[in-house]
C-alpha cells in the first residue's frame, strides 16, 4: 500500500510541474492575459479538468506555495535570536524569501526568472500578489509585535512590514523594468532593505 502511495505522490508531483512549466512557458510567449487553461493543459498533456485538480485559476499556477513561505517568514520572527536588532531580522527575512524562490524545486532558473519577471510586469499579477500582501501582512506585524513588545506597538509594527513589503516591491519592479538581471533585481530587493533599516530607528544595524 505504501509503494502505491508513493507512486501515487511522485505522479502528481509530475503533473503540478507539467503544468506550472507548461503555464510560465505559455505565458512568456504568448502573454497572460492570451494564455487559456485548455492551452496550458494541452501542453502539458493533460485534461482541463486535471488542471483544476491542482490549480482554481490560471493565477494560481504563478503563487506557489505562498502559505508555507508565510508560515517561514512568520516562524522566522518568532525565532529571532536573543537580542536581535529589528534592522538585522529584516535583512534575515528578505534572504529567507530569496532562498525560498532558490530552493523551489517547481522551477528552473530560466522558469523562475520567467515567472519573476511575469509577475512584476503583468497587471492582474500584480494585484493578485498585492491582494495576497495584504491579506499575508497583518498575521507578519502580530508577530513582529509579540517579537519585540517593548519597542514596538501593533501599528508600529504593521508599518514595518508594510515598508518592507513596499520597498523590496518598488526596487524589484524598477530594477526590472531597466533590464537588469535577475541577480541585480535580486540585490536591489536587499538594497531596498537596507534602506528601509537606516529609518527604524535604534535597532537599525545597516551593512555596507
Amino acid at each position: 500500500m505504501s509503494a502505491d502511495v508513493g507512486l501515487r505522490e511522485r505522479k502528481k508531483v509530475r503533473t503540478r510541474r507539467a503544468l506550472v512549466e507548461a503555464a510560465i512557458r505559455l505565458f512568456d510567449e504568448k502573454g497572460y492575459e492570451r494564455t487559456t487553461v485548455d492551452e496550458i493543459a494541452a501542453a502539458a498533456e493533460v485534461s482541463p479538468r486535471t488542471f483544476f485538480t491542482y490549480f482554481g485559476s490560471k493565477e494560481d499556477v504563478l503563487f506557489l506555495q505562498a502559505e508555507d513561505r508565510l508560515d517561514q517568514l512568520v516562524e522566522a520572527v518568532a525565532g529571532r535570536g536573543p537580542g536581535e536588532p529589528l534592522g538585522e531580522l529584516l535583512l534575515r527575512l528578505y534572504d529567507l524569501l530569496v532562498q525560498g524562490v532558490d530552493d523551489d524545486d517547481e522551477l528552473d532558473i530560466a522558469l523562475s526568472t520567467a515567472r519573476a519577471r511575469l509577475l512584476l510586469s503583468e497587471p492582474a499579477l500584480r494585484a493578485r500578489g498585492m491582494t495576497l500582501m495584504f491579506n499575508q501582512q497583518p498575521r507578519v506585524a502580530e508577530a513582529l509585535q509579540r517579537a519585540y513588545p517593548d519597542q514596538l506597538d501593533l501599528i508600529s509594527a504593521a508599518a514595518v512590514v508594510g515598508g518592507f513589503w513596499g520597498a523590496t516591491g518598488v526596487a524589484g519592479l524598477v530594477a526590472q523594468q531597466r533590464g537588469d538581471s535577475p541577480e541585480e533585481i535580486l540585490a536591489a530587493g536587499r538594497r531596498a532593505i537596507e534602506v528601509i533599516v537606516r529609518g527604524v530607528g535604534p535597532w537599525a544595524s545597516p551593512r555596507d
